[in-house]
């Protein structure tokens, strides 16, 4: 089969033939229909994140049908349609995992991290990470929801939205125009800071409220009324404080990154008035499934830009420059 390899740091990823490993008990064989494209596969590629696995095949937003099951499968069968996420497996006994909170486990291991994931034409996985995809989603509309889309959804619960409430949010990519859609679900009203025309036009069709740029100082946008919460989806530290500057007392900030620039020095009034900043850490398998049945019950409409595999190089390079209107993702019969 073809795959996408990563053997070092800020080097492109190499087309490869290569073979798979046999199944254990535990693992199905897949074959890759989609995979969405991640910042964190970007972060990867240029060694903000430490290689665990060289060479890697990167990518976590897999959707794929089960080719072949190991001895012991219960979770999937042949021919199922499945989605394979960022969270791959937990150790499962850790007070981390007891207590439901296993994106924090130490020993967890991640798709497209520590196991070659979906820049492929195949993978295996553990029967742990797969999760059902609603027929109502084509392949490449159910990509994104498998990382943008449920990493969205558990920064809006870590940012303690309320429905009717008034959110920011701070980027406006992949992740963010599938979190407006659940914020606008809930009713809320929602005002988007991001930079770029395409994506500004995107949040008004999405129903933003409010567009506009979180620029600091003099140059600084405001939106009618303060936030009641805000989520921050672009790694860039120097956002903390202007979005904390937009938020009412006793609201929560979430940070969506698991790279950032670093924070800036801010004054204390800032964060003053019981103001909450938090991160969000991964998800939860429960987070996947709950954001799923949603996403359908919504429905989430995806924006996609789709590209064969072998121009994955190209569909990161358009990320990184913020020049994809969404999500990209790589079809393996686009070729």
């Amino acid at each position: 089969m073809r795959a996408l390899q990563l053997s070092a740091p800020t080097t492109p990823l190499a087309l490869v033939e290569r073979t798979l490993s046999p199944l254990t008990p535990h693992a199905v064989l897949l074959r890759v229909r989609a995979c969405g494209v991640c910042h964190t596969d970007l972060h990867l590629i240029a060694g903000e994140l430490p290689l665990r696995k060289s060479p890697i095949t990167p990518g976590h937003q897999v959707v794929a049908t089960v080719e072949q099951i190991g001895e012991s499968v219960t979770a999937a069968k042949v021919g199922d349609r499945v989605g394979v996420p960022w969270l791959h497996t937990t150790c499962g006994h850790c007070e981390f995992c007891r207590r439901g909170e296993e994106n924090l486990c130490d020993r967890a291991t991640f798709t497209g991290w520590d196991v070659d994931g979906g820049y492929a034409e195949y993978m295996i996985a553990d029967e742990r990470a797969l999760v059902p995809i609603p027929d109502s989603f084509s392949d490449i509309e159910a990509a994104p929801l498998l990382c943008a889309g449920i990493i969205g959804y558990r920064s809006l619960i870590k940012a303690d939205v309320q429905p009717g409430e008034h959110v920011g949010l701070f980027g406006f990519g992949g992740s963010a125009h599938i979190a407006i859609q659940i914020a606008r679900h809930w009713g809320c009203s929602v005002a988007v800071f991001t930079r770029s025309e395409h994506h500004q036009t995107l949040a008004r069709t999405l129903g933003a409220g409010w567009v506009g740029v979180a620029a600091g100082g003099a140059a600084t946008q405001r939106p009618p009324t303060p936030l009641d919460r805000a989520v921050i989806f672009a790694p860039v530290g120097s956002l903390v404080p202007i979005a904390l500057g937009h938020l009412r007392k006793g609201g929560t900030l979430a940070i969506n990154a698991i790279h950032m620039s670093p924070i800036p020095q801010f004054d204390y009034n800032l964060l003053y008035g019981e103001r909450t900043v938090r991160s969000v850490a991964n998800a939860t398998h429960r987070d996947a499934i709950e954001f799923m049945q949603l996403a359908a019950q919504i429905p989430v409409r995806t924006e996609v830009t789709a590209f064969p595999l072998a121009e994955a190089n190209t569909a990161l390079g358009l990320l990184k420059e913020g020049k994809v209107n969404g999500a990209a993702v790589l079809v393996m019969n686009a070729e």
